[in-house]
């Protein structure tokens, strides 16, 4: 009886990767990919009880993302003929920027399907690598039915984006660095979609120092890796609802689910909200750039989700490929979540010239004036005054307050009764 007969249907963790493949990967990758910073942090530490706080910055990574790891792990393994003939793959962005990179450095053709939500910076990097880009399908599911129709019509190799094998070791070159640059690690957060990354990383941990703890984490709206995990059979969503498109994956599949049952101590969510406060506490106090998928370990971190009181924490960063309007509105959030940034309706007199009374107010009281757009006019406004909406951004909440306040004092400029409410 074979171990998949033994263990209902499924392959065991050792049947799909073990750390000999892991580190062979390493091999493979040694003068491809970038060895990324651990930067440490005592403004997270001190805000989440830690001891120390070290964030992998894969981020910083080719292509943006730790998936070049294990897309050139894969292709390096390909015989003659597979090259030949060209890859396709399925990717809400960051795995099709790895997939297209390997294929440049490998001289394979690639075919990328990515789905309708995906950035235009994902769609165009991945073009810049020399990729051919096909935009299909509402979600990632739909996209990745598709390639597979592709692989099959056109007889491309599929390059699968986390439950393969290969991917899996080539990802998992992560965790050894890890334990190279943070010895002392006690905890390591990773972000969930189809389980690839978290399955390599925990992998090597599990390997070379069993009590080290290995966190999951997902957002609320993509939530299936913790009830499958309670379930002990894989739990497929019908549909998700996050920001974070690059972990916004309907389910695991066999190979990943096999990995994290087995070597994964635990799973939590984080909300879309709370991602976008570590977005902007990312760049505002690590002065690094994250998209939600990469942020979502530091908002389990910083949210108390996790209990992490005294221990040293790797929080894997593990992409930063965001569009810079995307970026503005998550920090926006981000500050709002806060109590750093308010939104308010003004309804100002003389204009335009009361504009100016409005930003020397905003000046005066040491806030920013980030934003300041002319209204919709409704039945309720007062026909000579002029409807304005505007954005200031502030030290907090009662700081804020204060500059409302002074705007509202000043002739010639109202504030919504509402606005002053909150």
């Amino acid at each position: 009886m074979n171990s998949e007969e033994t263990n209902g249907g499924l392959p065991t963790a050792d049947d799909v990767v073990t750390a000999a493949d892991v580190r062979a990967a390493r091999e493979r990758l040694e003068d491809v990919v970038h060895r990324t910073p651990l930067d440490r942090s005592t403004t997270f530490a001190e805000r989440s009880g830690a001891t120390s706080v070290g964030l992998k910055l894969e981020n910083m990574q080719r292509t943006g993302s730790f998936k070049s790891r294990g897309a050139y792990n894969t292709m390096a393994q390909l015989s003659p003929e597979e090259r030949e003939r060209g890859v396709v793959a399925s990717s809400a962005g960051n795995h099709a920027q790895g997939v297209a990179l390997a294929g440049r450095l490998l001289d394979v053709d690639t075919t990328i399907v990515v789905p309708e939500v995906t950035p235009s910076a994902k769609i165009e990097a991945t073009r810049g690598y020399g990729a051919d880009v096909v935009v299909e399908g509402d979600i990632y599911e739909r996209s990745y039915e598709h390639a597979l129709e592709l692989a099959d019509e056109e007889e491309l190799s599929f390059v699968h984006p986390f439950n393969d094998e290969a991917i899996i070791a080539g990802q998992g070159t992560v965790g050894l660095e890890l334990l190279e640059q943070y010895p002392e690690l006690d905890t390591v957060l990773v972000s969930i979609g189809g389980g690839g990354l978290i399955s390599g990383i925990a992998t090597v941990l599990e390997a070379r120092d069993p009590d080290v703890r290995v966190v999951g984490v997902q957002p609320e709206g993509a939530s299936h890796a913790k009830p499958s995990l309670e379930r002990g059979e894989i739990h497929e969503l019908s549909d998700v609802d996050t920001v974070a498109e690059g972990i916004a994956d309907t389910r695991l599949l066999e190979k990943t689910f096999a990995v994290v049952r087995e070597r994964v101590d635990d799973v939590v969510s984080v909300s879309d909200r709370e991602m976008s406060v570590a977005v902007t506490l990312l760049a505002e106090r690590a002065k690094t750039v994250a998209e939600t998928a990469g942020a979502a370990p530091l908002a389990a971190l910083l949210s108390g989700t996790v209990d992490v009181d005294d221990e040293h924490v790797a929080v894997v960063v593990s992409g930063g490929n965001v569009n810079l309007s995307e970026h503005g509105e998550l920090t926006r959030t981000g500050r709002m979540e806060l109590g750093r940034y308010a939104e308010a309706r003004l309804a100002i007199a003389d204009w335009p010239t009361g504009v100016e009374t409005l930003a020397a107010t905003v000046e005066q009281h040491g806030a920013e004036l980030d934003v300041l757009e002319r209204a919709r006019r409704t039945a309720t406004d007062d026909p000579n005054r002029t409807p304005v909406t505007v954005g200031v951004a502030g030290s907090g909440p009662e700081h804020l307050s204060a500059v409302l306040g002074a705007l509202d004092e000043r002739d010639g400029i109202g504030v919504a009764d509402d606005t002053l409410d909150e």
